[in-house]
């Protein structure tokens, strides 16, 4: 599948569509955005914890934290264990705080800090680290598991909707290995940031509710090249609907026929919480397709309710994937324990928006050999990582052959349905154009043209045939840099193409500039401003991470003032571990 010239059609609607339309959550955004504004605030000894994953699920009878292998559990209870020294709160997100229906006066308790840091314990929690396996860079690496991520526990707000609450960077667990349990503030920023970011950029993501220090020094040998150093210490609180990932099914499947009740448990968990259309579907909402096979076989989702969960886990991959090509951003650690079956962007390491167009670009030094995890093979990786988890429930017996294909099958499907739609609603075009489009990534990728400001700025062009040639290129001058004849001559042709589209499209300039600056963010977090609100952050000044949140809350708005914030990065973003770096955090 090519990211960039899209060519399959959907041969059905979507099965999340065609389940009523029901979601995850009751807005566009798919990670919980609801109008919580007017709800009653509620302090912390307030917040209703309902603790389902370790009620409902088999845990690990074992209660020390020596790593080894944790068999026929889903958890293990451990309590955080960090050390902390006067930590301190550095920022904190009142839309999260809304979800809780948390108060924000809380986040002013002098015991904050020490109760988000693990070292007082919240009342009503039930705190575990979870067992999952994965393929990491396409190797099966067996047992993984939160190695240094703590769940708090479950939280039900007014909504009755089920939030976890984990905190990254609390402290060792059976999971942890070699490792220390421990994060940095450096990473520790970046995900904090990016969480929230991400979400006001409208794409399924976890959040994060606060970031603090811990007032210790962390070791990390940041470029792995045998020059560690210490760091200051840091623990994000991230929060999510669930934290299950693909592989929290493949480590139980691996380890045999003995465990597979232990898949099925957890199917029927997500199902029951998180999917409950799906467990209340019958055979009335007809959602029986043939398949493109050749045996034209027909899939009855109605029968089997795991084939319908495991289509819309990957039909909500696609659709996350879909729009991760549309914002320009790099994953950069693909591996399935990092693959959520919520479709929400999960664990930030080595990320990365596209700055220059560069379809090859990896934010992630580990990668480079191959560049397995780059921009343009995201949506391949997407799928290759649906086989694996449609395999895993295949082999545990939960769906068929003919099931697991057809969600592969409607992965493909998806994803070229909302990436073709992005790409057109970027261009403002009236219908997709994939000759159209196909030229304008190969000239941007040509001469190197940032990502983010083209699509900012092609909202000025006009749908005016007549304007003279000599002016057309004038509304993207400023991101058509250094371009010489050639070059110029390629980039006239593609605009007097483009304009001869919008013509005909019947909208007005207005109109269209409008809706095309609604869908192409001004503001992303490119990784040299993270490194500056870092650099701060790492003197002890906070103001740049709570400066860089509020302008990343709203992305796509101008923001008069803040116009720094959207320029090109400067020469010290190509620095090593800016605009590169590794898993090291």
């Amino acid at each position: 599948m090519d990211s960039t010239s899209p060519e399959v059609s959907a041969s059905v609607d979507s099965v999340a569509e065609g389940l009523k339309n029901q979601s995850l959550n009751s807005d566009d955004r798919g990670d919980g955005g609801s109008s919580v504004e007017h709800q009653a605030k509620k302090k912390l000894e307030d917040l209703k914890w309902d603790n389902s994953f370790v009620r409902e699920l088999p845990g690990d009878p074992l209660t020390d934290i020596i790593p080894r292998e944790v068999l026929h559990a889903c958890y293990s209870n451990v309590l955080p264990s960090v050390e902390v020294d006067s930590p301190q709160l550095v920022a904190w997100s009142e839309s999260v705080a809304n979800l809780l229906d948390l108060d924000p006066q809380e986040f002013q308790r002098p015991d904050f800090p020490l109760l988000f840091s693990g070292a007082s314990s919240l009342v009503g929690v039930s705190p575990y680290a979870q067992c999952y396996g994965g393929h990491q860079f396409g190797m099966w690496a067996g047992q993984l598991g939160d190695g240094r991520a703590i769940t708090l526990g479950e939280i039900l707000n007014s909504r009755s909707e089920r939030w976890e609450l984990q905190l990254k960077g609390a402290g060792k667990t059976p999971y942890s290995r070699s490792a220390d349990g421990l994060a940095v503030l450096r990473s520790s920023v970046r995900e904090f940031l990016c969480s929230e970011a991400m979400h006001s950029l409208g794409i399924p993501t976890t959040r994060a509710l606060c970031l603090l220090t811990t007032g210790t020094l962390v070791t990390r040998d940041m470029f792995y090249d045998g020059n560690p150093k210490e760091e200051p210490g840091a623990i994000i609180c991230r929060v999510a609907q669930s934290f299950l990932r693909f592989g929290s099914y493949q480590i139980h499947t691996s380890r045999g026929k003995d465990d597979y009740e232990i898949v099925r448990a957890l199917a029927d968990y997500a199902i029951r919480h998180h999917f409950p259309h799906i467990e209340n579907m019958s055979s009335s909402q007809s959602l029986s397709f043939s398949t493109d096979d050749k045996d034209s076989s027909v899939i009855d989702l109605t029968l089997n309710k795991y084939a319908a969960w495991t289509v819309e886990v990957a039909e909500r991959t696609a659709s996350l994937i879909a729009r991760w090509q549309g914002v320009g951003f790099t994953h950069g650690v693909l591996n399935t324990d990092n693959m959520s079956i919520l479709g929400l962007t999960i664990d930030y390491g080595p990320f990365g928006f596209l700055d220059a167009f560069d379809p090859s670009f990896t934010p992630n030094t580990t990668d480079l050999p191959g560049r397995r995890y780059c921009f343009a093979n995201q949506p391949d990786i997407g799928l290759w990582n649906i086989a694996q988890f449609a395999s895993t429930l295949s082999a545990a017996g939960l769906i068929n052959d003919k099931e697991a294909n057809y969600a592969m099958e409607r992965y493909g499907d998806k994803f070229m349905d909302d990436y073709q739609s992005i790409m057109t609603k970027k261009l403002g075009l009236p219908k997709y154009n994939k000759q159209l489009i196909g030229k304008l990534l190969n000239n941007m990728a040509v001469d190197k043209v940032d990502y983010t400001n083209f699509f900012r700025l092609l909202s000025n062009v006009k749908a005016d045939p007549s304007i003279p040639e000599k002016e057309l290129l004038v509304p993207l001058k400023a991101v058509l840099l250094d371009i010489g004849k050639e070059r110029k001559e390629a980039w006239v042709s593609w605009v007097k193409t483009y304009i001869e589209e919008l013509a005909g499209s019947g909208i007005s300039d207005e109109e269209r500039k409008a809706s095309m600056d609604a869908v192409n963010p001004k503001y992303i977090l490119r990784n040299y401003l993270c490194q500056s609100a870092i650099d701060a952050a790492e003197q002890g000044d906070f103001g740049e991470v709570r400066r860089l949140l509020k302008i990343m809350e709203r992305p796509y708005d101008e923001q008069p003032g803040m116009e720094k914030y959207a320029r090109l990065p400067p020469a010290w973003a190509y620095r090593p571990g800016v605009r590169m770096l590794s898993c090291s955090s």
